[in-house]
């Protein structure tokens, strides 16, 4: 399974969204300066991605960052900018943010189907998960505290997803990994049967150009040459057996 840049890029457009949220409030120091962290440390991870990856996902990184981080936080902040005024334009970008936010928080659950499916946490470590609920547990007491539903309300689908994967980590951490099948080819078995093992038995020669030569001779000579042949073959009845990985087409000559 291959990397993909699509999650460091909506992971920095999203701390993106609350830096700018927590500017346009007041006293929302803990938005700013952890969301700051975020978009240091996402932009990081994208500058490994584009040094590591091959030209062709690199194109692909750059689009993303292109069309999501710059277009479309553009957009989002001339819209809001210009259109609303004061409260209005912060319950705007609030609720814009908790629709990144809800969507960043959905993402792991794509690992939590491959989960069931394959009976595996290989892709899900517990630390990951608990450390999950834990900051929904805190982000979503904070936004309480602060009476701010922007920010309590997507952190509550983390703590239900958090749960949801140390559920399933208590689950399946002790089962044998499912196995797939991987598909083959069929095999197939032709009996094909050979007429005979021929055996050459090799005769004088020189006899038999000394009496084509005689062309002078009787009715008698000529009988004679007829029945003069190169060589007599004997065949001796044989089967064999072939294993082919494909099906074949056997054409037989008469």
């Amino acid at each position: 399974m291959g990397f993909d840049s699509l999650p460091y890029v909506v992971a920095l457009f999203s701390a993106m969204l609350w830096m700018y949220y927590a500017f346009l409030k007041t006293n929302a120091i803990l938005l700013i300066s952890i969301n700051a962290f975020g978009c240091i440390i996402e932009t990081v991870y994208i500058f490994l991605y584009l040094f590591y990856a091959s030209k062709k996902a690199r194109s692909h990184t750059a689009k993303l960052l292109g069309l999501i981080n710059v277009g479309l936080s553009s957009l989002i902040f001339v819209l809001t900018f210009f259109i609303f005024q004061d409260q209005t334009r912060v319950h705007v970008v609030g609720w814009i943010c908790v629709a990144v936010s809800v969507s960043v928080f959905a993402a792991p659950l794509s690992i939590v189907f491959r989960v069931v499916r394959t009976r595996s946490v290989e892709f899900m470590p517990f630390p990951l998960s608990f450390f999950l609920t834990l900051s929904a547990v805190m982000w979503f007491a904070y936004g309480l505290f602060q009476k701010d539903l922007c920010v309590a309300l997507p952190n509550v689908l983390g703590f239900l997803l958090g749960l949801l994967q140390m559920l399933l980590y208590g689950i399946f951490r002790n089962m044998k990994p499912a196995e797939i099948e991987e598909k083959k080819l069929p095999e197939h078995v032709i009996n094909i049967k050979v007429i005979g093992t021929p055996e050459i038995h090799p005769i004088d020669s020189q006899k038999c150009g000394d009496k084509i030569q005689e062309e002078d001779k009787g009715d008698e000579e000529a009988d004679r040459r007829e029945n003069c042949v190169p060589c007599a073959i004997s065949v001796e009845p044989s089967q064999v057996n072939v294993q082919l990985e494909s099906p074949v087409l056997v054409v037989c000559a008469t």
